[in-house]
């Protein structure tokens, strides 16, 4: 069950402190990497001063609330980089329980980055790529799992990449797709781009 803000004081109390200032919930994913100086040093700064100061108990909450809350929360773990909450992020990214988020839960588990994470990935891309009629966070995710096994030299990509494989069919079968669309390459390198900021933040923690 979703927990909503203007129903409940503590998660409230949360959204004010982490989620909306300066609409930081909006800020999170591609749209911050277009970011220049000195908005960017500055938000970079503070996402990471949250990132230390929030505990595990506030983070738990707030992937209870909606999807600016799960946002926020998601990129807080990956920045302070608690793999505590790796099985969370999985379970919340298989579950798919609200939108926009798919994102960020991708980038979370790929800023952990070890054989775990892409178990966590290609469970949900067994899941959804069978099911053409929904258009979640397919590519995205497909793009993480491409990441993580660049850098641990996997190969649980490939099942799905090769001929024959769910990725091939989705796309087949998938009616909001354009024939011979080939989003992996660009959903990479946004995953790629993400984690050098997330690497980045952490570094100046």
């Amino acid at each position: 069950m979703i927990r909503h803000p203007q129903d409940d004081a503590e998660l409230l109390a949360l959204v004010r402190r982490y989620v909306t200032p300066e609409r930081r919930y909006l800020k999170l994913g591609g749209s911050m990497l277009r970011m220049q100086s000195p908005e960017c040093d500055r938000f970079m700064r503070d996402l990471c001063e949250d990132a230390g100061l929030i505990t595990a108990g506030e983070i738990a909450t707030l992937f209870e609330g909606g999807w600016r809350e799960r946002r926020t929360a998601a990129w807080l773990v990956a920045v302070s980089r608690r793999t505590e909450f790796r099985e969370r992020l999985g379970e919340l990214l298989l579950t798919s329980e609200v939108c926009r988020v798919g994102l960020a839960y991708s980038v979370a588990l790929v800023s952990f980055g070890t054989a775990r994470d892409a178990d966590l990935l290609a469970a949900y891309l067994d899941r959804y790529l069978c099911r053409p009629d929904l258009a979640y966070d397919q590519t995205v995710v497909m793009g993480a799992l491409q990441f993580i096994d660049l850098n641990l030299g996997g190969d649980q990509a490939d099942r799905f990449l090769g001929p024959g494989g769910l990725r091939q069919q989705w796309l087949q079968d998938a009616s909001h797709m354009q024939p011979n669309t080939e989003p992996n390459p660009s959903f990479l390198s946004l995953i790629r781009r993400l984690c050098v900021f997330v690497d980045e933040c952490a570094e100046a923690r």
